[in-house]
Parts: C-alpha cells; structure tokens; sequence
C-alpha cells in the first residue's frame, strides 16, 4: 500500500437542492472517498452562500470543506467523480503539508487555554482576532 497523505477538498453544491438531496450528495461524495482507500477526518458543512460570480448560471451554493487522508493515487480518481457529479458547481483538492498540520494543532490548543480560564471565571471567550494575534506574534 502506497504512503497516505491529508488532503482537504471544498466542493461547492447546488444550493437550489433541497436540504436532503444535499446531505444526500455530501454522504455519496464520503462514501466515494472512503470506497477508494480514503478515510475521512472531518466534514465542514458552511451552508448556503451566496458567490462572487455566476457558476453554471448559479448565483448560490452549498459550501462544503472535507478534509481526508488517502493514497495519492485515489485523488485523481475521487477529482474525476466530483467533476462528473451533476451537483457539485466547484471543487478544489489541496494536500495539507506537514507545517500547516502544525499550526492548526497549535492555533486550536492555544483556543482550548485561552477558553478553558474563561470558562472558570464566567468571562466570555476571545475573539477570533485576539487568538489569530497571539499565534502570529503581532
């Protein structure tokens, strides 16, 4: 068996769909995913937005981010599938290296330590901007 790495893809349904078709086409496309080798970490549902641009005449879409660990070899195969699925608009695959793996472990502790006195204390948490300071050294 070849070496599996982490990919993340976000794919972009037709959000004129009604909300069991789309967790339909979201449980197909996992299914998909883990019938050729993958395994999923998470799936991110973004819900319904509206998009920059027209796609296939469509100004609304389903956003959904899904992050995956497969054998190189099965991402073509699961790009060629969501390509030809009628209900996907858009997708984009990316391999996640080794250093963003990192810092989003280290950006979600730091999360967790920020909270957890918050929590003790009654106050509420910090913003997202507070925590994106604190990680980047601003």
């Amino acid at each position: 068996m070849s070496n599996r790495r982490l990919y993340e893809t976000t794919y972009i349904l037709n959000a004129a769909l009604e909300d069991p078709e789309i967790e339909e086409a979201i449980t197909r496309i996992s299914e998909y995913i883990e019938h050729h080798g993958g395994t999923i970490r998470e799936i991110n549902r973004w819900g319904r937005r509206r998009m920059a641009y027209a796609i296939k005449k469509k100004y609304n879409g389903y956003y959904v981010h899904c992050i995956f660990e497969a054998p190189p070899n099965a991402v073509p195969i699961i790009e060629r599938y969501l390509l030809l699925d009628d209900s996907v608009l858009r997708h984009l695959t990316l391999q996640l290296s080794q250093r963003l793996i990192e810092y989003r472990k280290n950006r979600a502790s730091i999360a967790e330590q920020q909270s957890a006195p918050a929590a003790a204390t009654g106050t509420s948490a910090p913003t997202s901007a507070a925590v994106s300071e604190t990680t980047t050294g601003n």
